[in-house]
């Protein structure tokens, strides 16, 4: 097809999203030298009667050729393998947190009060505890020596709160689920050295510069939770040239997301407000001879959006310059 489409003379190509059928017809049309318009369905769906593959393609042609369609963004393929890379590790992180719920809900089943004594169930003192459980371990006691010094809980409470029924078809649960959590984090340690394999191999635009060594002291310090588990915030201010995480409330999760997603070149967009309103936080206003009959929200799955909101959220509740400075 994009050598027919090469030898008729065309130059630019106007094709639909649908689910992701198009990226392979996508890529192939780009690596071709086309210009592709990605365009959404929701801006071409005006055609009135019964429609056909064909009476589609040329309605869209017909709006393409008057420049009525708008071009999606779609970032390049740098910016594309990494955000395959992020966005597989945030499956796996959600994938993880499900594990957990359910090795809760058998814990407490079971009438293991784990919950009362322990924050996180996955965390150093948890895992022990539904280790030695899975290995044949029941008496309390035992179990409660396994304590971290760090946790608030003496070792009586957490041995009360370890004196349940020990059914077999509960115990196998939990070892199906600890199972599954086991094997996401194993899927997550991977995810993190291809991830940092790819920003190693990425273009250093940092020009030389090194990050400020109070930054540099907070990444020795253990890695807890979801975190990854390599130098990332490095990684990302070498790929970018710019250190993200050092603006209030964006912690290098946040910072990755935006790069992933929007990647690092913001002239894509021409200012500030074409930005926000690709990320649809734009006010929806609906406006009748200069006045403003309505607002609303504009609906968005964008996961910028999700991220900027999440961050927002924790900025309102912070004591920085910014959080001041947008109360006042």
């Amino acid at each position: 097809m994009a050598e027919w489409l090469g030898q008729c003379r065309i130059r630019t190509v106007a094709m639909q999203s649908t689910g992701v059928y198009w990226i392979a017809v996508y890529d192939i049309l780009e690596q071709a030298g086309f210009e592709v318009y990605l365009v959404n369905a929701r801006d071409t769906k005006n055609l009135p009667g019964r429609k056909s593959d064909v009476q589609e393609s040329q309605w869209l042609m017909k709006l393409h050729t008057y420049g009525l369609l708008r071009n999606s963004f779609r970032p390049s393929q740098e910016i594309r393998m990494m955000r395959t890379y992020w966005r597989q590790r945030n499956d796996l992180v959600r994938s993880a947190g499900r594990h957990v719920q359910r090795m809760q809900k058998a814990l407490t089943q079971m009438n293991l009060q784990l919950a009362n004594v322990l924050s996180d169930v996955s965390g150093m003192t948890g895992q022990a505890i539904i280790k030695a459980i899975l290995g044949g371990e029941r008496d309390p006691h035992k179990l409660a020596a396994l304590r971290d010094l760090r946790v608030k809980a003496s070792e009586e409470q957490i041995a009360q709160s370890l004196e349940g029924n020990w059914q077999p078809d509960l115990l196998f649960l939990l070892k199906q689920e600890q199972d599954g959590y086991e094997f996401c984090q194993k899927q997550m340690a991977e995810c993190d050295h291809q991830l940092a394999q790819y920003l190693q191999q990425r273009e250093d635009r940092s020009q030389g510069a090194v990050l400020p060594e109070e930054e540099r002291k907070g990444r020795r310090r253990k890695k807890k939770g979801n975190t990854p588990q390599f130098d990332l915030r490095q990684g990302l201010f070498r790929m970018s040239g710019t250190d993200l995480p050092r603006i209030d409330s964006i912690d290098v999760m946040t910072a990755t997301t935006i790069l992933s997603e929007a990647g690092w070149d913001m002239s894509k967009w021409e200012t500030e407000d074409h930005f926000v309103s690709w990320l649809r936080l734009c006010p929806d206003n609906r406006i009748s001879g200069d006045r403003i009959i309505g607002k609303g929200r504009l609906p968005t799955n964008n996961r910028v959006t999700i991220a900027l909101k999440m961050a927002a959220c924790t900025l309102r509740l912070s004591n920085t310059y910014l959080a001041r400075s947008s109360v006042a």
